[in-house]
């Protein structure tokens, strides 16, 4: 099955959209959204499924990453984490769809995280 979309598309898509992002023009959530529906469309031949937003604590969101709760803390304070956190009093939540955009995006693989045991 052919959507229209190549890979080579997608990529092309991406050097348009970094310059933008860099200015502020595109938010980094907004580019990767993007990016991430457009190569799981040239990968698969559909949009990424529709997801219920919810906010998840870091149990959740590491559990999604498959690294220890420890791990998620230490990358996010670090800064290689592209989710963004809201406070719920004084309780850490992430939206789903950040987490599952994350996880689709390229860079997104926590291949150098340690697992959880």
């Amino acid at each position: 099955m052919t959507t229209g979309v190549r890979p080579k598309t997608v990529r092309l898509l991406g050097r348009i959209l970094k310059p933008w992002c860099d200015e502020g023009l595109v938010t980094v959530v907004e580019q990767n959204t993007i990016l991430s529906n457009l190569k799981h469309l040239a990968d698969k031949g559909e949009l990424l499924p529709a997801i219920q937003p919810r906010l998840i604590d870091q149990d959740e969101a590491a559990a999604m990453l498959g690294i220890s709760k420890a791990n998620f803390k230490k990358m996010e304070k670090e800064g290689r984490l592209q989710i963004q956190r809201r406070m719920i009093g004084t309780s850490v939540r992430y939206r789903l769809t950040d987490v599952v955009i994350y996880i689709n995006a390229d860079g997104g693989a926590c291949d150098d995280a340690t697992p959880v045991e």
